[in-house]
């Protein structure tokens, strides 16, 4: 274990992520850091040099549609039910003076 993690580390990140970590939590904690950081060196390890740098796993490209309008304009038929309209628009009551 090529990483050691201290206890003023797992102290430290207590006080960041503002947890309350009991001895047994901070055991733990600390064995489980120590785990993910041993993982990321076996990853560093890896032989990479072959490989295309990627955003995605996925070929991910954007596929774009028309903007096409398909149910027109139906605002007579909707301000046939506004009791009080002006200019093709709904009237309402002043909100303010």
């Amino acid at each position: 274990m090529a990483n050691q993690i201290t206890d003023d580390t797992i102290e430290y990140v207590g006080i960041l992520a503002k947890l309350e970590l009991s001895d047994e939590e901070k055991q733990q904690a600390k064995k489980d850091m120590g785990n993910m950081l041993d993982y990321i060196d076996q990853l560093s390890e890896l032989d990479t040099a072959d490989v295309e740098p990627m955003s995605h796993v996925f070929p991910a490209e954007n596929v774009f549609r028309e903007d096409v309008v398909t149910n027109g304009d139906e605002s007579r038929q909707i301000l046939q039910n506004a009791p009080e309209e002006k200019d093709n628009m709904f009237v309402v009551p002043r909100t303010f003076d």
